[in-house]
């Protein structure tokens, strides 16, 4: 009988149907069985290739996959500028990542050997300050490749700290960590600023980092003149060719690579 009900199902429902028909039946048949722990499922690999970018697997439990789709989907709701055409992949992938930065911000991530989490980036100082793309210059703690320019957009606003090597290649001199942007200032560029500066955007103050019009490695100041909040996102849209500005009557305008400017009208009523 189980079997008839079953192939009526699978010819007329759709595939989860079935899949839910077969444990309804199970559980009828061993109704006080013992409630299996769904988090022994969880599973997630992580791939890394040649040029350093990652490919991913996740298994998740019901409340697990829910977990994780609440959290994403509240930021993917939460940035939804006038003009975006990225795909839901995309935009699934951005909040993946908006959110890792969020945490690793925040501080609150567990101290591992006396040092909070975060992004490291080796580079030697040549190819730091030298304005070319620089490909392969740079490299990360989990030991992925990138380009100078790439670790140039990391160091926008981040801690810096000097290494100097012997020929042997044992350091001679570590040097304190700088941090580029001081608290203070970053308060300053918040409530000026308030949320994303990029047309369109709008993104909180928290998800944003303090991007210098002209970068402090090309002898631009780390001032308050010189700052603008950018989101992950926009920061790297304007590290490739967009360019952000303030006119004199302190409008944020936004560019394209080919110098057009991104108009975005006001909103329909």
């Amino acid at each position: 009988a189980f079997d008839q009900v079953w192939a009526r199902v699978a010819a007329e429902s759709p595939h989860q149907s079935l899949v839910a028909a077969v444990q309804a039946f199970e559980d009828a048949l061993d109704p006080d069985g013992s409630e299996p722990d769904p988090t022994e499922g969880r599973r997630l690999t992580i791939a890394k290739h040649a040029d350093g970018s990652i490919t991913g697997r996740f298994d998740l439990d019901a409340v697990g996959g829910e977990k994780v789709q609440a959290a994403i989907e509240s930021i993917v709701q939460a940035d939804r500028p006038r003009g975006d055409e990225r795909t839901r992949a995309q935009q699934n992938a951005d909040a993946l990542v908006q959110l890792c930065d969020n945490q690793l911000a925040s501080g609150d991530l567990p101290i591992l050997r006396t040092v909070r989490p975060h992004v490291v980036v080796g580079i030697d100082l040549d190819h730091l300050v030298d304005p070319a793309t620089g490909a392969g210059a740079a490299s990360t703690g989990f030991g992925a490749t990138i380009s100078a320019a790439r670790a140039r957009y990391l160091a926008c606003d981040g801690s810096i700290s000097r290494i100097v090597m012997g020929p042997d290649g044992v350091p001679l001199d570590l040097g304190r960590d700088h941090r580029v942007v001081t608290p203070g200032l970053r308060k300053a560029v918040e409530r000026r600023d308030k949320v994303c500066v990029f047309a369109g955007c709008g993104a909180p103050s928290w998800w944003c980092d303090v991007h210098h019009l002209i970068h402090w490695l090309h002898g631009g100041e780390t001032s308050l003149q010189n700052s603008a909040l950018l989101c992950e996102r926009h920061h790297t849209k304007v590290h490739h060719g967009f360019r952000v500005e303030r006119d004199p009557g302190g409008r944020w305008r936004t560019w394209r690579p080919d110098d057009t400017e991104i108009l975005i009208g006001p909103p329909l009523t």
